[in-house]
């Protein structure tokens, strides 16, 4: 385990102090001298026994003597044994286990531990009198463990290395880690366009460019020997539950890119930047600090989504562009009386099915349809009792049709029907029963006019009758119509019948026959 920089200060500043504390004992003795306490208290405790018990030895009150022996051992805890032994060596008295801790002292004289005190009747010695200590000193790893001098180290030790800690680094929080930054650094920093912090294995800001400044709220004044982690501004930036990118840097020792915060600022709309954290790491791979660097994307995301909107708008107008141009096309396809097609749209929509069912060999028929005695109508009841007629016989047309059907209002009253997939008997038929229906219908749908009669007549050709083109098939269908008002009106005319009708009796109509059988395929 690596002890931080700090700890290591620490330790050293503990070491040093200890080491005063020792060289102040050796030079002054600060610390008290136990042997010489002990020497002192010991010596006053014997004189003092050893007057108590001589004087009773001399009156031979033995029974005092054994009382005050053992007064004197309860009172002096230091005391482990107390005894009165006469010179020829028998007990007196005696109290603890005198004869477990007492060791006769070689030579007679009394140690700190034995005590040995002669008791004179007259001029001879009577006895003696023997104490015996505790040791002065610990005599176990245990007992110097209690020591008041190890107790006075372990404070020392301990609280002196927290409170050596404490204070370190509140001390390193106020100096100014970039004075150990080159100026020439600090300025190249300074000119980048991305915000950068530097920070310490610890997470603490050792250097922050003007960049970085910028994106902090105004509220925030101090930022360098700070935790990053812990202003409140960029720690509410981080997503919920998300652990800080240079956190996972100095961990592991991984670069960290494309972080996204969210850093509030005051009375202003927030910044969003994107961060990436890079570990700085010495020679065996160890993080010794974080480079972070902070792209302000601010300016970009509200670019992007301004032009997001005016895509949208863009999108939004290119799309009513393409219904105006729809709705154009219809208003210039369709007659804005009728709804129907208009000759251009009619022509660019029939022509090329005229030729595709040509070239197939399938069958298509025409139908011409007009209003009869129309300019009676308009002259009689005006130009907008026309137009509803008009108007009504488009609608009867339509609801008729099919929608492969193409109807055209090729012109006034005049109309032009298309009928793909459908010969000239089917196509007589639809026309018999649009024709049926105008005569009921179009004259009562004009309200305006009570009893109007409106009836309508057609012309009728087939692509089997040989017309070589489109326009040459309207025409042939339009010769029937001018046949049908000819020959009484409210009619429906077949280009086929007409020709023959025409031809007249005899050879001539005989040859029409064959003309149009062998047109129509047989």
């Amino acid at each position: 385990m690596r002890l931080s920089p700090l700890a290591r200060i620490s330790m050293g500043l503990v070491s040093l102090t200890a080491f005063l504390l020792l060289i102040a004992d050796l030079a002054f003795h600060v610390f008290p001298d136990d042997v010489e306490i002990a020497r002192q208290v010991r010596k006053r405790v014997s004189e003092s026994a050893a007057i108590q018990l001589t004087s009773l030895v001399q009156k031979g009150d033995f029974e005092t003597i054994q009382r005050t022996m053992d007064g004197v051992a309860a009172r002096e805890n230091e005391i482990l044994s107390l005894a009165v032994r006469r010179s020829d060596g028998q007990l007196v008295a005696q109290t603890g286990e005198h004869a477990q801790h007492w060791v006769p002292p070689s030579g007679g004289n009394s140690t700190l531990t034995h005590v040995l005190v002669p008791v004179f009747s007259g001029k001879d010695q009577w006895g003696q009198i023997e104490i015996s200590y505790r040791p002065a000193t610990p005599r176990s790893i245990l007992g110097w463990l209690k020591h008041p001098l190890a107790i006075i180290m372990y404070f020392v030790v301990i609280g002196g290395f927290l409170a050596y800690y404490w204070y370190m680094r509140r001390v390193l929080e106020h100096l100014d880690p970039t004075a150990v930054i080159p100026d020439r650094v600090r300025t190249a920093l300074d000119t980048l366009s991305e915000g950068v912090i530097i920070l310490d294995p610890q997470g603490r800001i050792v250097l922050a460019n003007s960049r970085f400044r910028a994106l902090v709220p105004k509220s925030e004044k101090t930022l360098l020997a700070r935790r990053a982690s812990d202003l409140p501004w960029l720690r509410g930036a981080l997503p919920e539950g998300t652990e800080p990118p240079w956190h996972h840097a100095l961990e592991h020792g991984e670069a960290v890119h494309d972080a996204m915060l969210t850093i509030p600022q005051d009375g202003d709309e927030p910044r969003r930047a994107r961060v990436h954290a890079s570990p700085i790491l010495d020679g065996q791979g160890t993080a010794r600090g974080c480079l972070v660097t902070f792209t302000d994307e601010t300016d970009l995301e509200r670019a992007n989504a301004n032009l997001a909107a005016a895509n949208a708008e863009l999108e939004a107008l290119n799309q009513q562009v393409a219904r105006q141009n729809e709705e154009l096309k219809q208003l210039a396809a369709i007659d804005p009386l009728t709804g129907c097609m208009n000759r251009r749209s009619f022509f660019e929509a029939a022509g090329p099915l005229f030729v595709q069912t040509q070239e197939a060999g399938g069958e298509l028929c025409v139908l011409m349809c007009d209003i009869d005695k129309f300019k009676s109508i308009n002259d009689t009841h005006g130009h907008g009792v026309g137009d509803l007629v008009i108007q009504q016989l488009a609608r009867i047309l339509k609801a008729a049709l099919r929608p492969s059907d193409l109807l055209c209002r090729y012109g006034g009253e005049e109309f032009c029907i298309v009928l793909p997939d459908v010969n000239m008997l089917q196509a007589y038929v639809i026309a018999e029963r649009i024709r049926f229906k105008v005569e009921a219908q179009a004259g009562p749908g004009v309200r305006s006019v009570p009893g109007l009669r409106v009836t309508s007549s057609f012309g009728l050709s087939s692509i089997g009758l040989g017309a070589p083109d489109l326009k040459a098939l309207i025409e042939q269908a339009d010769e029937a119509l001018y046949h049908s008002k000819q020959t009484g009106r409210n009619k429906v005319t077949r280009f086929d019948d007409m020709m023959i009708e025409k031809a007249g009796t005899g050879a001539d109509a005989q040859a029409a026959t064959v003309v149009l059988n062998t047109a129509a395929g047989g």
